[in-house]
This record gives C-alpha cells, structure tokens and sequence, in this order.
C-alpha cells in the first residue's frame, strides 16, 4: 500500500465525503435540539451530565496531584461541587471547567467509530458506577444510576436488535456537553461575578489575572476544544 493511503488528511483535500457530511448534519442536529429545548426539562438530565463531568474532572485532577476526594455532589438547579484535600489547588481549580470541555471534545470523536463509541460508553459506565460511590447526594445518585441504565440499555439493544443509536446518544452528549460548558463559563464567570465561583478563587492563587479575566480564557480553550473537536472528526473521517 502506497504511504500516502494512510497518512491522516491534515488538509482535508476533497472533503467532504458521505460519512463527513453524515457527521457535520448530526453535529446540526444535535444543535438545534439543544437549542430549542435549551430551557425545557428535557435537556435538564444531559446539563446535569455536564456538571457531572465537571465535579469529577475536578475529582480527578485532586487525584492526579496526590490528593483525597471526599465527596462529590450535583445539584438539581445545576450546581455542584467537589470536597477535596490535598492536591495541588492551582491545577484542581481550572479543572472543572476545562475538563468537561475536555470530556465533551473525547465524546464528540469517539463516535466517529463505532469501537472508539462503545470504548467511550463503557468507559462513562464505570465512571458514573465509581462516582455513586462517592456521591453526597440523591441528585447525583440518581443522576448515575439513570445514565448507567440509559447507556447499558441502548448498548444492549445495538447488540441485541436492528436499533443503532448508541453512536448518536454519545454524539448528542458530547455537543450538549462542549456547548453547555462554554455557556456555563459565561454566564459564571464573565456576565456575572460569582465570588465564589472558580475563576474568581484561581485569580487568588494567580494574581496576574481578574476572575473575569481568566473566565474569558477559559471560554476561549473550551471554545477551541470544540472546534478541534470538529476539526479532528472530519480528519478521521477523511
């Protein structure tokens, strides 16, 4: 085989083929769902993921810095928050905000492929299944325990039956999780001062930069991780 058959199409010269363009119209889609149901109680579950995302990314960078978890909790009104000791505050703080960007861009690739999309939904199984173990809460509890029959129901049926949708279930999660994320660093850290938000005790531990200031930042990395997300999808597709 000729090297250049497999070399990733950086440029993407003649994009875009058949399962580009299924991509970027389920990307569309998936948008204006979000959109239109932004306020309704049908997009409350997938926001409340989003905030899942961003307590265990803070979880997990305490953990990465030898740290302790002691407990997490998400809230129904969409707030949350992680208990830590230990671990090293400076890179637990941004953690939150940027890594549910994070998550979200790891989501929006995985269902690109069909193996990387059940790596992706196992992989949030067992996630959810640890944190029912360290959750606070009912909200959070409950929160676990309905995605994990969610994502183990449709996996079952993909297997078991003609239905195919695990792939759009991790698609749809991983753009309301990058757009509601972007959203969430707004409305928090920009629009309105929230003095006890993170951007706000990360400015203590960095002074060079105002709250504001580092939520603009923030908002500006996560913004990249989606297009990077897009971008690196069309690549794999090529």
């Amino acid at each position: 085989m000729d090297l250049i058959d497999w070399r990733p199409n950086w440029q993407l010269r003649r994009c875009c083929n058949r399962d580009q363009v299924t991509f970027l119209i389920s990307v569309a889609v998936c948008t204006v769902v979000i959109l239109v149901l932004w306020r309704t109680v049908l997009m409350t579950p997938f926001k409340l993921i989003t905030v899942f995302l961003h307590e265990v990314s803070h979880a997990l960078a305490c953990m990465l810095t030898c740290g302790k978890v002691e407990g997490i909790k998400v809230h129904a009104d969409e707030g949350g928050v992680t208990q830590t000791r230990g671990g090293i505050y400076w890179l637990i703080l941004p953690a939150g905000y940027l890594g549910s960007s994070f998550w979200g861009m790891v989501l929006i690739l995985a269902s690109t492929k069909h193996l990387a999309t059940q790596v992706a939904a196992g992989c949030f199984i067992v996630a959810l299944f640890v944190v029912l173990f360290l959750a606070k809460n009912w909200t959070l509890r409950g929160l676990c325990i309905g995605f994990i029959i969610l994502f183990a129901g449709i996996w079952y049926l993909q297997e078991t039956t003609p239905v195919r949708i695990l792939r759009e279930i991790i698609l749809f999660t991983g753009v309301m999780n990058s757009l509601f994320s972007v959203y969430d660093i707004y409305d928090d850290l920009i629009s309105r001062r929230v003095n006890s938000s993170d951007a706000e005790r990360f400015a203590e531990e960095c002074p060079c930069c105002t709250g504001c200031g580092w939520g603009v930042i923030w908002a500006f990395i996560s913004f990249f991780f989606l297009c990077g997300s897009m971008y690196l999808a069309l690549v794999v597709l090529a």
